[in-house]
């Protein structure tokens, strides 16, 4: 499937992108975003379409000037096993190097998908404090399972 298909997403798309991402929640696979938070971070979001519809979304959140975070990846199901959730992180990464940030890292219960992208897990501990204020409002807070992978883009 060409990248051409990936772009960032349009404000007409934020309950296309709540609805990807709640199936997800509903299977355990990813925590939940609210709408609001979704409409407020726009500009972090890039979709995948097909026929003209969303059928993948992946953001890249700034946390500082030296990392962001690839989050909110979710495929529909139909469209799996075709390369697209590689494809959405695959331009995250991009943008992050586009804005000249040398370290993107991932919060994953699918900590596998991300290895075989050349992420690495490392000690949650070894990420900044900024990174943990999403996790206090989170109602899995403090034990969530989420496992820390990063990926060094200057090297």
């Amino acid at each position: 499937m060409p990248q051409n298909h990936i772009r960032r997403a349009h404000v007409t798309e934020v309950t296309a992108i709540k609805s990807l991402i709640d199936r997800q929640v509903t299977k355990n696979l990813m925590l939940p975003r609210a709408l609001n938070e979704i409409y407020q971070n726009l500009r972090d979001f890039f979709v995948y379409f097909r026929d003209d519809r969303v059928v993948g979304c992946v953001a890249l959140h700034i946390v500082w000037e030296n990392l962001a975070e690839v989050r909110s990846l979710a495929v529909e199901e139909d469209y799996r096993g075709l390369g697209l959730g590689k494809y959405l992180v695959e331009r995250a990464v991009e943008d992050a190097r586009e804005l000249s940030i040398p370290r993107v890292f991932a919060l994953t219960y699918v900590p596998d998908f991300f290895e075989k992208l050349g992420f690495r897990r490392i000690d949650k501990m070894e990420l900044p404090h900024q990174v943990w204020a999403d996790c206090v409002k989170c109602h899995k807070f403090p034990d969530c399972g989420e496992i820390p992978l990063v990926l060094d883009l200057d090297k």
